[in-house]
């Protein structure tokens, strides 16, 4: 249940610039009901480690190293089609209003799918590209998926250090855990002896939600859970 004035404000800008659907262009809702069920969803089984849909012989397609610190990432949905297109719309112009929609999947995903989590926590951004974009998208999902889970969301403590290449840029699973090694930084102990969820839009190859996990975990949590709004194959 949103506050009266979250809710008041957000039935204003419907009111001012109505949602449309980002497949269709149909006007009501960003993902209409036709183009709702065209979705990636992952189907089971998936990998109890990397969350992605496992190959006939039951084995998985690209896991990340088992000695990930990094307890398990599950997502609702592949890095395809009209999911791909959302998540860049939201991350490269500028359509936080599609926030509540994607963040209703992820509340289902969870309802559905329970993840042992304590707290919420987003993925940081650098302060460069924070300035750069205005908005980290990952802090967005999780504040929304607080507001419908209940969940406490703590954002204030872990701290992405380094400003290194987008991981979609890089060439391989190797590339991105070295890219990515000791990006993170948890500034305080208030997470120890949690059950982390961290939450991101997309996971690549897994390095991003290892390296958090690091730092958590470093910082004395007791669990990570990585949850993405997709995987990428």
């Amino acid at each position: 249940m949103f506050p009266p004035i979250v809710s008041f404000k957000r039935v204003a800008l419907n009111l001012l610039f109505p949602p449309y659907c980002i497949g269709c262009g149909r006007e009501g809702y960003y993902f209409c009901d036709r183009c709702s069920h065209e979705l990636a969803f992952i189907p089971p089984p998936v990998c109890r480690l990397c969350g992605r849909p496992l190959l006939p012989d039951s084995s998985c397609p690209g896991c990340i190293a088992e000695q990930s610190p990094i307890d398990g990432i599950r997502a609702p949905f592949l890095f395809d089609g009209l999911v791909r297109h959302a998540v860049h719309e939201l991350k490269y112009h500028n359509l936080r209003a599609i926030v509540p929609a994607l963040a209703a999947f992820l509340h289902e995903y969870l309802q559905e799918n329970p993840l042992p989590g304590d707290v919420l926590v987003p993925v940081p951004i650098h302060r460069k590209r924070l300035r750069e974009r205005g908005y980290n998208q990952s802090f967005l999902l999780a504040h929304e998926l607080h507001r419908l889970s209940g969940l406490p969301l703590v954002d204030n403590c872990l701290v992405r250090t380094g400003y290194i290449a987008p991981q979609a840029k890089t060439a391989s699973v190797t590339e991105r855990l070295n890219n990515i090694s000791g990006a993170f930084t948890c500034t305080n102990t208030s997470l120890q002896g949690k059950n982390v969820i961290l939450v991101d839009d997309v996971s690549t190859s897994g390095a991003t939600m290892n390296a958090g996990a690091a730092a958590l975990k470093s910082a004395g949590a007791a669990a990570v859970w990585g949850l993405a709004l997709a995987l990428e194959l």
